[in-house]
């Protein structure tokens, strides 16, 4: 069929500033709309049963003439046969909605989150820890839904059996489970509310996990223990006792020493700078190095080490895994005992110690023997300084640190008798 119009005709009636406003026909039920403020769009005008209906083909210049007259052409062959096309188009639009609601499950968008945030993971634990808790918890229940589908009644099925038995772990999954889908929602995966979001939802139906179970601490050494646990660590060989003899002189979490590298090192100041990116609250910690500490180091060097090689490597010359350091205090603690007999190396409710316990042990230590005070220790073991004191707290306080690490590495390697607490030190002073 001749269309009364062509495409030089449609670009002057179109034309800015100078449109024409109105209908434009192109024969067939088919014309160009032309409204007031310039915009336009292809329609086709048909009768079916009856009844007169217009079908939108599309805006112009997205839609060309050419392509007006295609859909236009097919949308008489349905009418033709019977069938509405503006009823098929939607049907189509349904189907390709369900198709994609099917694909767009809470287990896709769990993957979609977790790949957003590649490079904000402080490391790979911390992403195999994301990760776990939502497969073990979330994914039997939630991962084929359509995300969109998820429900509050869903999230309690979730949650409803591990809260009161694990409150810590139900209340990181909880959480886990609102940025999955919140990440949806960014997608325009899923519209309304999130039905695992805590204030004021989940809040009302489920108890404060911190009211349902004590925070289980992590089983420490008695920090009288240390230095026999020192002397007993310097038995043992290999890059693993290095770094955890390390991270017990320097307060420092196993992670960032295992991380750490010869270019943190300044050895003619004696300071470790561990880099924001490398600490758990993101900011750049200072370590002042006591001689036991540097001892460590020079006992770790090689010759002419580059900074960026890491100081406690594996065989493979890559940073030590967390459980090489597990492993060997459990080692230590449990190694030609029978099962019966209690693990050499235990804290006071009789479980084996663990690498991260020795920061508890240090913060004792300063509490009952140290006169630095608690804005030093706070400050030592790289704790998040708070509310209105973290407005006026700019200072690192370095050089107040040094004297109190040089003391800790000095009472690791003192025999036990020679230790005085902070009571005994004070009544003798009066004395």
């Amino acid at each position: 069929m001749a269309g009364k119009l062509t495409a030089k005709t449609v670009e002057a009636l179109t034309a800015k500033d100078r449109h024409t406003v109105g209908r434009h026909t192109d024969g067939g039920g088919l014309h160009l709309h032309i409204r007031a403020d310039g915009r336009a769009g292809w329609v086709l005008r048909y009768r079916l049963h009856g009844r007169q209906r217009d079908m939108s083909l599309g805006g112009y210049p997205d839609v060309s003439l050419k392509a007006a007259r295609e859909a236009a052409d097919a949308a008489r062959q349905s009418i033709k046969a019977g069938r509405d096309p503006i009823r098929e188009r939607q049907r189509e639009v349904h189907q390709a909605t369900e198709s994609a609601s099917k694909d767009r499950t809470f287990k896709a968008a769990m993957e979609s989150a977790i790949a957003s945030r590649e490079g904000v993971w402080k490391n790979e634990k911390h992403k195999w820890q994301w990760r776990a808790t939502l497969e073990k918890h979330a994914l039997p229940i939630l991962g084929e839904l359509p995300v969109s589908e998820v429900a509050g009644d869903d999230v309690m099925r979730v949650l409803r059996p591990i809260w009161a038995k694990t409150p810590e772990t139900a209340s990181r999954l909880r959480g886990r489970i609102e940025t999955v889908l919140d990440h949806a929602h960014a997608l325009k995966w899923r519209q309304g509310e999130n039905p695992a979001r805590w204030r004021g939802h989940l809040s009302e139906l489920l108890p404060n996990p911190s009211k349902l179970a004590p925070v289980q601490r992590q089983p420490a050494l008695p920090w009288p223990q240390v230095p026999e646990f020192l002397v007993a660590l310097r038995g043992r060989r290999g890059m693993a006792a290095l770094a955890l003899e390390f991270a017990i002189l320097t307060a420092a979490r196993t992670g960032e020493v295992r991380g750490a590298t010869w270019g943190e090192i300044d050895m003619a100041a004696r300071v470790w700078t561990v880099p924001a990116a490398r600490m758990k609250a993101g900011e750049m910690h200072r370590v002042p190095l006591s001689d036991a500490a540097m001892d460590v180091l020079n006992r770790a060097t090689v010759e002419k080490p580059r900074a960026k090689d890491v100081i406690f490597p594996n065989t493979q010359n890559n940073p030590l895994s967390d459980m090489a350091l597990t492993m060997l205090v459990r080692g230590m603690a449990t190694d030609g005992l029978d099962e019966d007999e209690p693990p050499r190396w235990r804290d006071l409710a009789g479980r084996v110690i663990v690498p991260h316990g020795f920061r508890s042990a240090f913060r004792d230590w300063c509490g009952e023997t140290r006169p630095e005070g608690r804005e030093v220790a706070e400050r030592a073991l790289a704790h998040v300084v708070r509310g209105v004191e973290a407005a006026y707290a700019r200072s690192d306080l370095l050089e107040r640190r040094r004297p109190l690490m040089q003391a800790w590495g000095a009472f690791c390697a003192a025999p036990a008798a020679d230790i005085v607490s902070l009571d005994q030190a004070r009544s003798r002073q009066a004395g």
